[in-house]
């Protein structure tokens, strides 16, 4: 019976290690945590226009476990979802706030891309654009994002300031950063040790120790009791649905969700070994169907569009190959519905290392890329580079994608030309 139900998220007794999974859904999720005391910070300045940001929290929490749960159970997948901070600042500041319409049109604008998202994953659309990606992209993609991840992990700690420059002196020996490094040198002695479970006891490690550093806060109280989402539940403005702004929105949100979507799973699923030769994914459309139908369930909620979260490397990294993690994952977001306070106690000291670790795992992909032909070696550079450099992995792809098609039309029609040259005349 206990296999059975197990079965419902691709566990196997016989192939899969229950603790390991249960270890990786609780690194994952730590490392996601933070989601839930940004995502109010986010839509502040939307109070001023009616939008009830304290029912965020619940509306947010709600939203992530329904997206964890279907990459449980539909996609079997060991990845967490949530509301996806690019698309935020794209609805709050672009939408909102610099064109001047209502929150209430964006999440119509957020329904209406889920939806188009549904039809695309159970269309031939979706496999077209899938394949229309190299292989040597998919494992440049996978590279990026750990540079991509591992840079969010240095600008967490505050050795980064904006960009890639590094903070003054005063700043590197402050106590959250010499946390940091401490917990960057833990975690890369637990693997090199094969510890199971380092990253997390990493992150145990030094919130503990941050406690007399002052840098981790002891919350005044434990539980918490969840807001009402009801003031968030279906805001939809269907009086603009006719309108063409409503579509430009809505067809930029699709671009974005489809392309940061296919991004972070391939680097992830790079990273389980489950990229099959060819360059396919098994159960690719369940894994973007499980993020569409988490964006529609989100808008109705009162949120921004649900995304796979690249902080899921970390479960990964710790060995995570099922949607037992996920599941993990789903149920530690139902646990701080009420203990809040005491997961975001966890300070961004004690995360940041593992996102960098996790990079390092993500980054082995580029051994899959072959180096000796210019032609794939130069879009897969271009597209590890432009990850962390722009901070968005949808412009890594399309730099990667543009690239590819000039570069080897070059190569191509010059290896022609080289025949052409060489062919003996009858």
């Amino acid at each position: 019976m206990k296999a059975k139900l197990l079965s419902l998220v691709g566990f196997s007794l016989q192939q899969h290690s229950l603790k390991t999974e249960v270890l990786s859904g609780l690194t994952t999720f730590t490392t996601m945590s933070y989601i839930l005391a940004l995502m109010p910070i986010m839509f502040a300045p939307l109070a001023a226009h009616g939008y009830p940001v304290e029912s965020l929290l619940t509306a947010t929490t709600l939203a992530t476990i329904v997206g964890t749960l279907l990459m449980a159970f539909l996609a079997k997948r060991p990845f967490g979802q949530a509301p996806g901070l690019a698309i935020n600042l794209f609805f709050v500041e672009t939408v909102c706030l610099s064109l001047g319409y209502t929150w209430q049109f964006a999440l119509t604008a957020v329904f209406l891309e889920g939806v188009l998202f549904v039809l695309l994953c159970i269309s031939n659309l979706r496999q077209i654009i899938f394949e229309m990606i190299p292989a040597s992209l998919k494992y440049a993609i996978a590279a990026g994002i750990g540079f991509f991840i591992a840079m969010i992990g240095f600008k967490n700690s505050g050795l980064l300031a904006e960009g890639t420059i590094f903070n003054h002196i005063h700043t590197l020996v402050s106590a959250p950063s010499l946390l940091f490094l401490l917990g960057l040198v833990l975690a890369g002695i637990f693997i090199v040790l094969r510890v199971r479970g380092g990253l997390l006891l990493t992150i145990i490690i030094i919130t503990i120790i941050g406690i007399p550093a002052g840098v981790t806060t002891i919350p005044d109280h434990l539980f918490s009791m969840p807001t009402s989402p009801a003031p968030l539940f279906c805001q939809f403005s269907w009086e603009d649905l006719l309108t063409p702004d409503l579509w430009v929105c809505v067809l930029t949100m699709l671009f974005f969700d489809v392309f940061d979507t296919l991004g972070s799973v391939v680097g992830l699923m790079a990273n389980t070994g489950h990229i099959r030769p060819n360059g396919r994914i098994p159960h690719m459309r369940n894994i973007m169907l499980s993020d569409a139908i988490a964006t529609i369930t989100g808008a109705c909620l009162g949120c921004s569009t649900v995304t796979t979260y690249v902080e899921s490397a970390t479960g990964v990294a710790e060995g995570g190959r099922t949607g037992l993690t996920a599941l993990v994952i789903a149920s530690c977001f139902g646990i701080s519905l009420f203990l809040a306070p005491l997961f975001l106690a966890i300070p961004a000291a004690a995360t940041a290392p593992i996102m960098v670790m996790a990079g390092y795992y993500l980054f082995g992909s580029i051994r899959h890329i072959r180096l000796a032909r210019p032609a794939e070696t130069m879009p897969a550079f271009l597209t590890i580079l432009i990850m962390p450099v722009t901070g968005s992995i949808t412009d890594g792809i399309v730099a990667g994608l543009f690239t590819y098609v000039v570069f080897s039309f070059i190569d191509s029609w010059m290896n022609r030309y080289k025949q052409n040259k060489n062919r003996i005349p009858e």
